[in-house]
């Protein structure tokens, strides 16, 4: 939030404690959340103390995600041999990949990235980042996972990839997977696009913007943070299909479409809007494109009964919204 310039003795003398304001309405504001976020199936309210947990934990500047899984390697055709390409981390070696999927001029070059970052288990292979092309990003040829593997490998979706369907009975909102943000996540959804249907995946909690955030997301000047919270919640916990916690990678703001986990999931969130309050405390995993985010929005406005969950007032739905998943082809557009 920008600030007036201080402009005279008065107001330098007030500025701390004016601060000091600002900085507890903030973490007002993610508690509040994550005191309601939490609570559906828990029977007791999960864990109320989030917020400090996320203290001391290493913040990242938006956009500078490009991550991957440890003790994973992942196979496929080299378009760069790592023999004859070392680089200092795997953040680099995801960079250089992204760096040949940049254009809009076809598939890119790079779908795929191994590093070796271990000095002691990699040897000689120390610093050796192979890029390579998977025959279905969406699909990737995974081997030798495990605790005893000194690769790092990460996927990255080009310009219309990486799309999924996320159908319910008020259209399809289409979601952009990002990896480089939570690879367990975009593995734990390929898994859901392998099932015909996602039984127990369902929508349960819905809050419009309210009088707080505009129509693009953006927060009006001199209003409450919530509530309502500007998202609707659900579930993924498919049955039949085991559900590891996901590690939790706190890279991104919350923007109006983020898809992000509740805590370490399956509890997962769809935002109404911009929530620069919560900073990057949760783990951002997709972004429904814009032009379906009035489907979001639809079911936003949809019958609600009022409940209080750790004091705080949430809209339930009356009728949960069931999803499923589907793959969405390359012809899908990005705007």
């Amino acid at each position: 939030m920008a600030r007036k310039p201080i402009a005279t003795e008065a107001t330098t003398k007030w500025a701390p404690l004016f601060l000091l304001f600002l900085g507890l309405l903030s973490v007002s504001g993610i508690y509040m959340f994550m005191s309601t976020v939490s609570n559906h199936g828990t029977g007791n309210g999960s864990k109320i103390g989030v917020v400090s947990d996320l203290e001391g934990e290493k913040r990242e500047e938006k956009g500078s995600c490009c991550r991957g899984v440890e003790s994973l390697e992942l196979w496929g055709s080299a378009v760069k041999w790592g023999s004859d390409f070392k680089l200092n981390s795997a953040q680099d070696c995801c960079k250089a990949c992204k760096e040949m999927c940049s254009g809009n001029d076809g598939p890119c070059l790079c779908d795929s990235w191994v590093f070796c970052g271990n000095k002691e288990a990699c040897g000689e292979k120390f610093g050796e980042c192979w890029l390579k092309k998977q025959k279905d990003s969406m699909i990737p040829d995974q081997r030798e996972a495990g605790d005893g593997n000194m690769w790092t490998s990460g996927i990255v979706f080009g310009e219309g990839e990486g799309i999924v369907g996320l159908e319910t009975k008020y259209g399809t909102i289409h979601i952009k997977l990002l990896p480089d943000y939570s690879l367990h996540s975009v593995f734990y959804i390929l898994e859901l696009l392998k099932l015909r249907s996602c039984p127990g995946c369902h929508f349960y909690r819905s809050e419009g913007r309210g009088k707080s955030w505009d129509s693009q997301g953006n927060h009006i000047k001199d209003t409450s943070f919530g509530p309502p919270f500007a998202l609707i919640q659900g579930t993924l916990d498919a049955r039949g299909l085991a559900f590891n916690k996901i590690p939790r990678q706190t890279c991104s703001f919350i923007r109006r479409g983020s898809v992000a986990w509740v805590e370490s999931g399956p509890e997962f969130f769809i935002s109404l809007a911009n929530h620069d309050e919560w900073e990057n405390s949760y783990t951002v995993f997709g972004s429904v494109l814009p032009e379906d985010m009035k489907i979001a929005d639809k079911i936003a406005k949809l019958p609600t009964l009022s409940e209080v969950w750790n004091g705080i007032n949430v809209s339930v739905l009356d009728k949960p919204v069931s999803m499923k998943f589907h793959k969405v082809g390359t012809s899908k557009g990005e705007s």
